[in-house]
Parts: structure tokens; sequence; C-alpha cells
């Protein structure tokens, strides 16, 4: 089995929509794909209605948090999406993204990028607005060229000289969520260390402690040595491992199912879950 558990749609920050994302998924030969769009569901039906025969889709969403002053996401998966307080408070993260889309712009104007709410708006086509929204602006105007590129200190990074901090729900907090809405938790890409601060290994052991299921591992900003330090901290916690692509089709360059995650460590997230079960394709429409 082929199972990419980390991937985005147009109603978060992918390029692709629901449908095309899982007809995709299938063209790539994967057998499992999981949806987990930033802080919302608001694919899973378009999804689910075009999952071709052959490919499973497991839905779940990346989750804002942040702990100490360090940004982080964590990949929830299987939960009740109704489930009333973990609801309420991925509302209140989305809610936040767009006055933070604003001040990113100001503080882009002040600086002479005469990006604008109307540019970034329509790239975003309706999805959750998002710094790759901002990003994609920025190379559009050829301030940079490629999307990576802004997310430095000049530009969109944490800290940047552009960035704007927005609600982040406290990842301890988001586990205890998560939980109660029958997920799965497991930390999306935790040392990835270009894209700023990283979360010390010590928290990930209190996070352990307080529930987390798994880390990533295998990811694309991830080097070898990290992955290995990595695989070995999961040892050590008694933690799953997983491998993902975190595609965002053409925002970045990876593609579905360039990592993947273990069919048993798959089996026992499935275990795991109560909130929600994996949807069987039947054909799709």
């Amino acid at each position: 089995m082929r199972i990419d558990l980390h991937c985005h749609s147009t109603a978060s920050d992918g390029t692709d929509t629901p449908a095309e994302l899982v007809r995709n998924a299938a063209a790539a030969g994967l057998d499992v794909v999981a949806l987990t769009d930033h802080d919302t569901t608001r694919g899973y039906a378009e999804a689910i209605a075009a999952l071709p025969e052959g490919l499973t889709l497991v839905t779940g969403a990346e989750l804002s948090c942040r702990v100490d002053g360090v940004s982080m996401h964590l990949l929830a998966y299987l939960f009740d999406p109704e489930e009333p307080a973990l609801l309420a408070e991925r509302e209140l993260v989305r809610d936040d993204r767009v006055p933070r889309a604003r001040g990113m712009i100001a503080k882009l104007n002040a600086l002479d990028v005469p990006v604008t709410w109307e540019q970034v708006e329509r790239i975003a086509a309706g999805g959750s607005v998002g710094r790759p929204h901002v990003a994609t602006a920025l190379v559009e105007l050829g301030v940079v060229p490629t999307v990576s590129d802004a997310f430095t200190e000049d530009w969109l990074a944490d800290g940047g000289r552009a960035y704007v901090e927005k609600h982040e729900t406290d990842p301890f907090e988001a586990i205890r969520l998560v939980k109660s809405a029958g997920g799965v938790c497991v930390f999306a890409h935790p040392a990835a260390a270009k894209r700023g601060r990283t979360v010390p290994e010590s928290r990930i052991a209190e996070m352990a402690e307080a529930g987390l299921d798994g880390i990533e591992v295998d990811h694309m900003d991830h080097d070898a040595d990290a992955r290995d330090r990595l695989r070995g901290l999961a040892k050590e916690l008694d933690l799953l491992v997983t491998g993902s692509s975190d595609y965002h089709g053409s925002r970045k360059t990876v593609s579905l199912g360039a990592y993947t995650t273990d069919p048993e460590v798959y089996g026992e997230i499935t275990r795991r879950a109560t909130g929600a079960f994996p949807v069987p394709g039947t054909g799709g429409a």
C-alpha cells in the first residue's frame, strides 16, 4: 500500500480542488490519501463525492498551534468534524487569518511592495487564506522567485519583516480537543528548521505524555540526520512514525506520494480513531 497522510487542497492553500486532489492521488498510484487542509474541513464533501474506486480518503486537518512562542502544526486525523469544542477552536483560528493577512499586506506596503488584499483574495480563491497566498502574490510581483523564497526573515518567516502573528492553539489544548473528538494527533514536520524555530524535544516528550500519537518523520523539510534523530525520539517516546508529501499542488515542488506512511502505522491510526472512519472510493463523480 502507498499511503500519503498530509495533503492540501484549495480549501486552504493548495492549488488542486478537493476533487482534483483525490483524482491526482489515484493517478499517482496512491491507495490512501489524507486531506489535511489548514484549520478547516470544508473540502471533505467534494473530495468524498469525487473519490475514485480503489482510493481511500482519510479526513483530517492541519491545526495551527503555538508553544513557548514557537509556531507548530498538528495533524489531526479522523476526528468528528462537528464536535462543538474543536469546531469552535478551528473557527477561531480560521477567522483570525483575514486580519492577519491584511496586517502582512500593510507591512509589505510599508516596505514598498505593492501587494493588495484583492490580489491575495484572488489567489486564495475562497480558501482559508494564509501566508502561502501572500507568498504567491510576492512571486507574481517578481519580489521573490518562488513561494519558498518568501519564507525568510526578509519577508514572511516567523519574526520576518512582514510577519504578523495570528491566533494559534496551545498544542496541549489541541491534543485534548482532538482526542475528545475521537481523533488521532501527529506533530507535523517537527524538525523543519528552515521554517523558523522548532519545538524542543523536551516539549515533544510532554506532548507524548498528554496524548500525542505520533510525529511526521519522512518529510521534504527533514534531512537524513533529522529523520534519524526523530526516529530515535519516536522510539524513545513510543510514538508512531509517519511519512507524507505535504502536497500543495503547484505551490510546492513535492509530488503526491513522495513520502509515505507504513501500512502498519496507518492501521494503528485507524484503530485508535473513533470520531470518523476512512472513506473507501466507489468511483467518484
